[in-house]
């Protein structure tokens, strides 16, 4: 079957700013001036996915993979090239970002629903099926702060799961959490799957990708590397973070 093109990402790169360490006593001197430079963390990246396919995304720890998710997002914009949505929305779940830790679990569902171009009234429609899905009982009105990395992940994934976005990109979370909502996120996923909801995960669990992705890229210190079957991706990747 023919499907339409999600997502296309045309030799994109991203920057970031790094600035030299100098001590506090040295950078109070007069025409003292930090050293800036450029690091690139993306470097030319091209890469399509098709709507309903589940794209994972591997690489060592620092190649970027992150990084182009949150671009992917909107966080920021990429410095050269191109990501085209054609008209779909977007969702990020991961972990420490996309939510107020001051605002109640409650409120964040519903800034984060609209921050995803949600209707209000759409949002609240599906508000208790988030909390309940997301098992945080009370918890749900205390602050986001107050939250652990696992109870966080679990708000994060119920909300981008429930909410009705186009493309969902994942970033680590299926791996956190207890195990009883992993396996519980794992058959959400394969209802999205099932849904034609186009997905890209970043992960470093094998079973994680060879359960749900179609296709692997791999990216290796900020460049495109290999993109492929699942199976022939993770077997060249595997032999890789042997040597």
């Amino acid at each position: 079957m023919n499907r339409t093109t999600a997502l296309t990402v045309e030799h994109v790169c991203i920057d970031y700013r790094d600035i030299s360490h100098m001590s506090l006593a040295k950078s109070l001197k007069p025409g003292e001036v930090k050293k800036i430079s450029n690091v690139r963390a993306v470097n030319d990246i091209s890469f399509s996915v098709k709507k309903g396919e589940i794209l994972g995304i591997v690489g060592r720890n620092g190649s970027g993979k992150t990084t182009l998710l949150r671009s992917i997002a909107g966080i920021f914009q990429p410095d050269e090239g191109k990501i085209e949505l054609h008209g779909n929305r977007a969702s990020l779940m991961a972990i420490g970002i996309g939510f107020n830790g001051n605002n109640t679990g409650r409120e964040n569902i519903l800034k984060s629903g609209m921050l995803l171009g949600c209707k209000l009234d759409y949002v609240k429609e599906y508000m208790e099926e988030i909390i309940n899905f997301s098992e945080l009982g009370d918890f749900i009105d205390r602050p986001v702060r107050t939250y652990s990395s696992g109870m966080y992940s679990k708000l994060s994934f119920s909300v981008t799961a429930i909410l009705d976005t186009d493309i969902m990109l994942v970033d680590e979370v299926l791996s956190v959490g207890d195990e009883h909502f992993r396996k519980k996120s794992f058959k959400k996923m394969e209802e999205l799957m099932r849904s034609d909801r186009t997905v890209l995960i970043v992960s470093h669990a094998t079973n994680t990708l060879k359960e749900f992705c179609n296709k692997i890229l791999w990216i290796h210190d900020g460049r495109f590397r290999m993109l492929d079957q699942t199976d022939t991706v993770l077997s060249e990747y595997d032999k890789s973070m042997q040597l």
